[in-house]
Parts: structure tokens; C-alpha cells; sequence
């Protein structure tokens, strides 16, 4: 008998997908298309992930996920643990069912990874389990770029060129910063990021994840073998841009004047459990890397 109540394999149970899918539907609307999405661009949910699970006549009731992240963290490459799709349904919670399960995640956990991670808007959750809230920050950059040429596309992942593109850069990529970056990791990336825009410009060689409003631009993650200089990718796009506000250290991008300031992302906030080297520098988990 395994020491492990809880610990499912989706290889081994080919139903377990759509019985874990019905309570991350409850608990989390919409996941389950930007799981699609990213099983349609080749990195499933359940490749990635461990499941813990406890049922009640066959229905998932309570679900603690696993994933391994590669990641950069002040310079050193280490597989960080993600806990993710934590959901219990309603009518079973307050009866101590998320604890257990939390507390045999844990002990498989700290048998493999240093470090844990995860996302959340209820930090309270996540407190009694050694979990510890994390600064994080976002950096703003004035700027005025204004010659530029439309260099960037969007991928077309109907197109198989396309489709390999994003899994080479993904496999080859660079950390986006030496403080916390993350390295050859694909199903976090495609859900968080498969169902938006990504933008390519093919002399760069480089991906962004970026959204435009007004002259402001906002960057969240590059993709790119070599991390170029933001004045490049300014350089790429074909209107006014006045400021940039970047979503990750931006060390790398060769900037000055930089404004770095504390931020919430999105009402989540980032947990750590263990050794985190990065803790009490300045810097965000990238919008596709959050989990």
C-alpha cells in the first residue's frame, strides 16, 4: 500500500482528468478552457501535474496539485515545488479534509523540493502550513519611443511553425532575471498565457507577453534565448509609447531611472515555503510562471 492516501496518477486513471476538472469548474470558472488551451498547444495539466485528491463516492471533493517549476534564483537553477488547484468543494468544507490532504502534500514535498511556491489571493490559507507572504514589485520606466517600426506579430498556433517556434523558445529560453526567472517550463506558461496575444518579432528571435494601453506599455514576460536590451523591443513597436511598466526585475533590459514600486498582482500574493534566496530583493514572479 502506497504511503501516500491521497496521491493520484492521471497515466494510471484515465478518468481522473474530467472527475478533477468537475471540482476545478466549481471552485475556479473558466480554468478548465485555459486548460484546453493548453493541452492544445502541447503542455497538458496532467503531464505536469501531481494530484492529490480526496473523494466521496466518487467525486472529487478536495484537490491539492504539484508541479515542478525549473527556475533562476539569484543566479542558481533549482526545481522549485508549485502548489496549485487548491479547491475543496462547498458543502464539504470546515470538516478538515483541505488540512489533511495540505499535510500529506507537504510530506511528499519536503521529501523532493527545498522550496515551495504558490499564488493566492487568501494568504490565511495558506499561513498555518509554513507558508510566508513575499514582497513583490513592479518597475516603471519613463521613456518617450516614438521611431519605431512594427516588428512584432502574433503567433498562430493553427500553424505548425508557429506551434514549434513556442516550444523551442520555451525549451531554450533565458531566465527573464537573475533574481527570479524561470527556465524550460511550458504548462504553467500555456495556461497562464495561451489563450492571450503573444507577440513575436522574428529579428529579436523573442516573445513578449505585453499588453498596450494608451502609451503605456506593460511587460510581462520575454522569451527569448538572450535577454536583449528594452530599447530593442521599444524599438519594434509602431506607436508612441511614454512609459513601460515591467512585471519581472528588469536588470537585464540595460534600463536606467527605474521606479520600483511594492504591488499586489492581480489580488494574489506570492507564498514561499523553505529557502528562497530572492527574499527581500525586488522583483515579481512573472505573470506566466504564477501559480
Amino acid at each position: 500500500m502506497s504511503q501516500y492516501r491521497f496521491k493520484q496518477s492521471f497515466s494510471d486513471d484515465p478518468s481522473l482528468s474530467d472527475q478533477l476538472f468537475d471540482l476545478m469548474e466549481v471552485t475556479f470558472p473558466g480554468l478548465s478552457s485555459l486548460a484546453e488551451c493548453a493541452r492544445k498547444l502541447g503542455a497538458s495539466w496532467e503531464t505536469a501535474s501531481t494530484p492529490f485528491i480526496r473523494f466521496h463516492d466518487d467525486i472529487a471533493i478536495t484537490h491539492v496539485g504539484v508541479l515542478e517549476i525549473p527556475m533562476q534564483i539569484m543566479g542558481q537553477k533549482l526545481i522549485v515545488g508549485g502548489i496549485h488547484g487548491v479547491a475543496t468543494r462547498a458543502e464539504f468544507r470546515r470538516r478538515g479534509y483541505y488540512r489533511e490532504v495540505m499535510e500529506e502534500v507537504l510530506r511528499y514535498c519536503d521529501c523532493i523540493y527545498e522550496t515551495l511556491v504558490l499564488t493566492t489571493p487568501q494568504p490565511e490559507f495558506y499561513l498555518p502550513f509554513g507558508f510566508r507572504v513575499i514582497d513583490e514589485h513592479i518597475f516603471k520606466i519613463k521613456c518617450n519611443s516614438t521611431d519605431s517600426t512594427d516588428s512584432f506579430r502574433i503567433l498562430d498556433f493553427t500553424d505548425t511553425k508557429d506551434y514549434t517556434l513556442l516550444h523551442r523558445l520555451l525549451e531554450t529560453r533565458a531566465p527573464v532575471s537573475n533574481i527570479v526567472g524561470v527556465v524550460k517550463e511550458k504548462p504553467v506558461f500555456c495556461v497562464n498565457e495561451g489563450s492571450r496575444p503573444l507577440y513575436y518579432a522574428e529579428d529579436l528571435d523573442l516573445i513578449t507577453c505585453m499588453e498596450i494601453e494608451s502609451t503605456r506599455l506593460h511587460l510581462f514576460d520575454l522569451v527569448t534565448t538572450q535577454i536583449c536590451p528594452l530599447k530593442k523591443i521599444l524599438s519594434k513597436i509602431p506607436q508612441l509609447i511614454e512609459e513601460v511598466v515591467i512585471y519581472f526585475s528588469p536588470e537585464l533590459l540595460d534600463v536606467k531611472d527605474v521606479q520600483a514600486f511594492t504591488h499586489t498582482f492581480d489580488e494574489t500574493v506570492l507564498m514561499v515555503r523553505g529557502k528562497f534566496a530572492a527574499e527581500g530583493e525586488k522583483f515579481m514572479l512573472p505573470r506566466s510562471a504564477r501559480c
